[in-house]
């Protein structure tokens, strides 16, 4: 042991050198993110714990070794006369060196290259690892076919193409695990709560035994630099027997959760989005959310939609008062709403234009003329737009998109506005009632009332508005997504699933008749 406590030592004098030779954004590219030894010791205990009373010795597998963190955790806990193999796979080559020198007088054997691009010549009966966080965007259409076949070949299931590469080394694993093999990862939670996870949910509930999942607490991020929300998947291969229970558990650690209970396979498979199973808000007794039924959510009463995108908010939004300077025509902006760390009003009242009565108006820019015709009629503007130029704004994903660059997408004024983001556990996301005619950017979301509510929510505005203020954090929650740090999202299909039945009440039973006819 203490040769392994030596050799531990030296490997985290190894991951700091190494670590410096890349900045995060090089390390987030190809998703190398080191585990604390800490959580890596944790882990191994707990496999410990789960498979000492097996009988026979153990072969490890780490699919994307680094300096050898799970290894190193494995040799401190498992017996050394019960291990009959180890093998680590990793692509980064001063990483594999290093896992070499490091490891290679404890038996560990270190394969250099990409795990998708070897082939499996045993079977290990434990594997534990941290794989990749590679996103999706990262991985070249030509990646994302042949990784999809070798996950497909391995499983029979086809991931979605936003899924990172975390998924597809979970499923491409399943070919070197051993039957009644226990495999271990560290991932992201996000497969957990978003589409791209289905076909990670389906194996986990259709081609092994999924024993455990324990999510850490949102605003205990696993890795200095990278926020994400991270879980410990845990599996048997073997097919999952009558009356299968999965245990979630959540905060603390994997050994010692601060709450953990066990749920009906069949349930799991039925719940769109795991968190509710894994602590936090909006939760009964026994930690899963309770289970109501909403006749009625926001999407049955509004159309909800992100705000507008401009690609550049420095060149196109600009201090109303800066309008004139430039040379803009009134006639080319439009009133737009600042973020809302800069807005404290609940509700927006209007001037007589229909600009926000607020201190901090900010104009956007939206032209459909002609650069020609601009340069003819309005020689300031014209100057504005080709210092826009010589900066490339032009060049932008989305300017270069547009026709003219300079015009806009439509986002009308909507009466209600919502943040999609915040961090606050008592009101995570913001309602504003909005009375002037200004629209609002992509950190909003706009709520337009449908066509047979229109004139009921009109004749009734700030009651609706009041109404939308009562939406339960719990429900918040349950719906959206959260990321590390604590940091709650919310996308507009998301929102549309919020319950409304309180909106029912205060827009009539006369609404509640006409909602029962569509």
């Amino acid at each position: 042991m203490t040769a392994v406590l030596r050799a531990e030592a030296s490997r985290l004098v190894e991951q700091k050198r190494l670590d410096l030779l890349k900045d995060a954004k090089e390390r987030n590219k190809w998703g190398q993110f080191a585990t604390p030894p800490a959580l890596s010791l944790d882990i191994a205990r707990y496999v410990w714990n789960t498979v000492r009373r097996r009988k026979g010795g153990f072969r490890f597998l780490d699919p994307a070794l680094g300096t050898g963190s799970f290894f190193s955790a494995f040799l401190q806990t498992f017996p050394k006369d019960r291990i009959e193999a180890a093998t680590g796979i990793e692509l980064d080559e001063p990483f594999a060196e290093a896992a070499m020198a490091l490891w290679r007088s404890q038996g560990l054997r270190v394969i250099t290259g990409d795990f998708a691009r070897q082939k499996p010549e045993s079977t290990y009966n434990v594997i534990l690892t941290n794989p990749p966080y590679v996103r999706h965007h990262h991985l070249t259409v030509d990646d994302k076919q042949r990784l999809g076949n070798l996950a497909e070949q391995a499983t029979g299931i086809r991931l979605n193409g936003l899924a990172g590469l975390y998924c597809y080394f979970l499923l491409i694993a399943h070919a070197w695990l051993a039957e009644n093999g226990l495999s271990v990862w560290l991932v992201p939670s996000e497969f957990m709560e978003v589409n791209y996870g289905e076909g990670v949910k389906r194996y986990l509930t259709e081609r092994v035994s999924l024993r455990h999942i324990h999510r850490f607490c949102p605003s205990d991020v696993q890795f200095d630099d990278a926020l994400v929300s991270s879980v410990v998947v845990v599996f048997e291969k073997s097919e999952p027997k009558a009356n299968h229970e999965v245990v979630f558990s959540f905060g603390g650690t994997l050994t010692k959760p601060a709450s953990s209970e066990s749920f009906a396979l069949d349930d799991v498979r039925t719940m769109k989005k795991w968190t509710s199973f894994t602590g936090g808000h909006g939760r009964g007794p026994g930690g899963l959310r309770k289970s109501v039924a909403h006749t009625v959510t926001l999407g049955d009463l509004f159309a909800i939609k992100r705000g507008l995108a401009t690609g550049n908010n420095d060149f196109f939004i600009v201090p109303r008062g800066k309008v004139e300077e430039f040379g803009i025509p009134g006639e080319y902006v439009r009133p737009i709403l600042p973020s809302p760390r800069f807005l404290q009003q609940e509700i927006i009242e209007a001037e007589a234009d229909g600009w926000p009565a607020i201190d901090r108006q900010l104009a956007l820019i939206d032209c459909a003329l002609s650069e020609e015709e601009i340069s003819r009629k309005w020689p300031r503007f014209a100057q504005y737009l080709r210092a826009g130029k010589e900066q490339g704004v032009h060049r932008g994903y989305l300017a270069s998109r547009r026709f003219p660059w300079y015009s806009q997408e439509k986002r009308e004024p909507s009466p209600f506005v919502c943040t999609y983001m915040g961090r606050s556990l008592e009101r995570p996301f913001r309602f504003m009632l909005n009375r002037s005619k200004a629209t609002a950017a992509n950190v909003y979301h706009l709520l337009y009332p449908k066509r047979h509510v229109v004139h009921a929510v009109t004749e009734r505005m700030e009651e609706v508005f009041d109404a939308l203020r009562t939406i339960q954090p719990e429900d918040f929650f349950s719906q959206g997504r959260v990321y590390g740090g604590g940091l709650y999202k919310m996308e507009p299909a998301e929102m549309m699933r919020l319950p409304a039945d309180n909106l029912i009440e205060v827009l009539g039973t006369k609404l509640e008749r006409q909602m029962s006819l569509l």
